[in-house]
């Protein structure tokens, strides 16, 4: 008789009698047979499973294809790379694998680092004479898109079509979703369109591969065109055209989806209603966001961070904080996005000390690792409390590798601070890690200006020129009649454009009769003058979605306005101005963070 205690030694399992009886040189019982294979799926580590199969060698199993099976099973089910070693130890040890077993080493390789080894599987599977199935090919087609190997995906796609198990509803969602996240969505188009009959699962891997993409506009037409067809949308579907809505800035699009949320029983689901939160506080209405949270039944880490996250955006940093507090109250633990969003809240109220505070507890308190997000945030937090030098020192001290993101956020806060010198040397940091982004060029260059510094200016021009960099133009939208209209610096191409740099003209001189001067130092052109230097500033695309929004809603309608990058102080004064001209409340959200103007007075206190 062999005691488990004595021959397996698995610690955490405890066996007071014989598990399995056998006589030497003979075959194991039935029962033995069976206990053996129960207590595979029970090992706690690779060490135990491995004691199990030195067992089955020892008693004539190992060859069992059900025994084998399930050691591969456990050693792929939570891959490491030791154990994908070992599992493909046992595999090969396999004469003939069945297409479950090449199927399942797949799927393990599908979730390592490694994971393009599931293409090799794909070899020896068809040496062997086996066929594919429709689940080998989602499994490739997710270890491509993990790994963003678009060329040997395309060849899972070519053979997956050769084979004619291209029209199989879980083959169609993957290879949608490979050809998204190896960055090209067009051929994700054509896959799709070539669909007779589109099922919804379908549907959902597109408009996914859409708002990911930051293309919200082709997102929400595949959400009608699904509703046209009578196909009813999943909680996923909801998740997705939410954040298409939050990203346009579409409140009243984002109204009437919740009230289809609503209607369609959607809001059982906490996800769903945390994504209302972050639509509403993305869309400018705070409001609303509150509405929602306060109406959840559930509330989880995720729907507070969302909550805390709106009222930093928004300018309410004490709010955010106190809601860390009513957290921990309600026994709900924070996570790393919580604390995105209260050192978001300190970074935009001024709060060093206290910034500092929480990104200490965050780390000893909570035991959270920071992420470059993390350190971004403190970068910034200095940054716009000028203390530049402490940032620079912050940033050289980091225990992981600086991103070129951590120096862009410090050589912003030397354009903020007119700090020349140090802004040279972050560019120098950031060009010994990307060279390519042309914002960087243009901060320098517009802070080179500012200081008299044309030599300097003229070469950071031609050297952004000489290397291809291009500047993002800025855009603003605004949404009108459910209809969002996008508006670019300097633009005079769509239909109202005429009527409406017209209309903004005639906006700018009653602007300057209640003493509104335009800040033509913003404009670093040595060879134009003020008079030009006007023009150029009266056509950023905020003015044109402010002033598009003046005429085209009735008096007293808050103007909400979406910009791609940081709102210009020009511009930001204007606004004022209008809003205590016109008496309209206007809300303008920029890359970083929510301008609510009323009255003549802006959320942020200037301090932005």
């Amino acid at each position: 008789m062999i005691m488990a205690s004595t021959v397996l030694q698995l610690t955490p399992l405890s066996y007071p009698k014989p598990i399995i009886g056998i006589r030497q040189n003979s075959e194991p019982s039935l029962l033995a047979f069976h206990d053996l294979l129960s207590l595979i799926p029970r090992c706690a580590s690779l060490r135990e499973l491995k004691q199990i199969h030195g067992y089955a060698i020892k008693t004539h199993v190992k060859d069992d294809i059900s025994v084998l099976t399930k050691l591969i099973n456990f050693c792929t089910s939570n891959p490491t790379i030791s154990s994908m070693e070992y599992a493909h130890k046992m595999f090969d040890e396999i004469p003939n694998p069945d297409i479950v077993l090449f199927n399942t080493m797949a799927r393990g390789y599908a979730r390592l680092e490694n994971s393009l080894q599931a293409m090799v599987l794909l070899a020896q599977l068809l040496c062997f004479g086996l066929l594919p199935d429709d689940y080998t090919f989602s499994t490739l087609l997710k270890a491509c898109s993990r790994f963003k190997a678009l060329e040997e995906g395309k060849q899972v796609h070519c053979l997956a079509l050769k084979l004619g198990v291209i029209d199989n509803v879980y083959v169609h969602p993957t290879l949608i979703h490979m050809y998204t996240m190896c960055n090209d969505i067009d051929s994700a188009r054509r896959v799709f369109d070539k669909i007779s009959e589109p099922c919804v699962v379908t549907y959902n891997a597109l408009i996914t591969s859409y708002a990911r993409k930051s293309q919200p506009n082709e997102a929400l037409a595949l959400f009608r065109e699904l509703q046209e067809r009578d196909l009813k949308p999943t909680d996923v579907t909801m998740l997705v055209v939410l954040s298409s809505c939050a990203l346009l800035g579409a409140l009243g699009l984002g109204k009437w989806i919740h009230e289809y949320v609503k209607k369609n029983g959607f809001v059982q689901y906490v996800k769903v209603n945390t994504a209302l939160i972050d639509m509403y506080a993305k869309c400018g209405s705070l409001d609303d966001a509150v509405s929602v949270f306060e109406n959840m039944h559930v509330r989880d880490t995720q729907a507070w961070s969302a909550m805390i996250l709106a009222y930093a955006a928004h300018g309410h940093g004490f709010k955010a904080l106190s809601m860390l507090e009513e957290m921990n109250k309600a026994k709900v633990w924070p996570d790393e996005i919580t604390f995105l969003g209260i050192l978001y809240a300190c970074t935009h109220n001024g709060l060093v000390e206290k910034g500092y505070e929480y990104f200490s507890s965050m780390i000893h308190k909570y035991g959270i690792v920071p992420s470059i997000k993390h350190y971004g945030c403190m970068v910034d937090l200095l940054g716009r409390a000028g203390r530049l030098d402490d940032a620079y020192k912050f940033i050289d001290e980091l225990p992981i590798k600086p991103t070129p993101i951590l120096w862009r956020t410090l050589l912003s806060a030397c354009g903020s601070h007119g700090n020349v010198e140090l802004g040279k040397q972050v560019i120098q940091r950031i060009f010994e890690l990307d060279d390519t982004h042309g914002g960087d060029y243009v901060i320098l260059s517009n802070l080179c200006a500012r200081s008299g510094k044309w030599e300097d200016v003229n070469f950071l021009r031609k050297m952004m020129k000489d290397r291809g960099a291009v500047k993002v133009p800025g855009c603003s939208s605004i949404e009108v009649n459910n209809v969002v209209h996008e508006f670019f610096s300097g633009d005079g191409v769509n239909s109202t454009s005429t009527a409406l740099h017209h209309a903004l003209d005639e906006l700018v001189k009653e602007l300057k009769l209640a003493g509104y001067v335009p800040d033509t130092s913003l404009v670093f052109h040595a060879n134009i003058g003020d008079e030009e230097k006007e023009v150029v500033l009266r056509y950023h695309s905020e003015k044109l979605a402010i002033a598009f929004g003046l005429l085209s809603t009735p008096p007293g309608t808050t103007i909400r306005v979406v910009k791609n990058l940081r709102v210009c102080g020009d511009c930001h004064n204007a606004a004022k101005f209008i809003s205590l001209i016109f008496g309209r409340q206007i809300i303008l959200r920029d890359v970083q963070r929510f301008h609510h103007f009323k009255g003549g007075k802006c959320s942020c206190g200037d301090y932005w």
